[in-house]
């Protein structure tokens, strides 16, 4: 029994710990081309960026410009999103952003309308991409990094 109650407070300490020094998050910043530079700066100022990069994506019809980077929020000076900027996560195996919501949708629209959380998308058909919500279901940005830039 007193093996059980230190395993268990030994977790909890662990998760604790996780969770005051591994707060990070991933932004997405949609910027017009005429703005990286100013919003770059913008980022850099309000933010802890994580491995000092932010990654500069463009769509294939080259209609937008994305700012992607890490964000170590224990060590942030703000709170506040940057305009434009949404949080979204990434399937590192296929180069797939997306949203929670847009996931939620994608995989009804392959489920027949059903929204089963243990369904398994072939992240394969969505590579190099960005899956965000719209009203009526999800859209598809296809992208490609255009450039890495180093803050440090």
């Amino acid at each position: 029994m007193m093996c059980w109650r230190l395993c268990k407070l030994f977790y909890i300490y662990v998760g604790l710990i996780y969770g005051f020094f591994m707060n990070n998050r991933l932004y997405c910043t949609f910027v017009p081309e005429e703005n990286i530079e100013n919003t770059v700066d913008r980022i850099k100022t309000s933010y802890s960026i994580l491995f000092d990069k932010i990654f500069v994506l463009e769509s294939l019809d080259g209609e937008k410009i994305m700012l992607t980077y890490n964000v170590d929020m224990g060590n942030s000076s703000s709170e506040f999103l940057v305009n434009n900027t949404i949080l979204v996560h990434r399937k590192k195996q296929t180069n797939t952003l997306y949203t929670i919501n847009a996931l939620n949708e994608l995989i009804k629209s392959l489920n027949n309308g059903y929204l089963d959380k243990s369904y398994a998308v072939n992240w394969n058909d969505y590579r190099n991409c960005i899956l965000l919500i719209q009203t009526d279901g999800y859209k598809r940005i296809d992208t490609k990094v255009r450039e890495i830039i180093n803050i440090s």
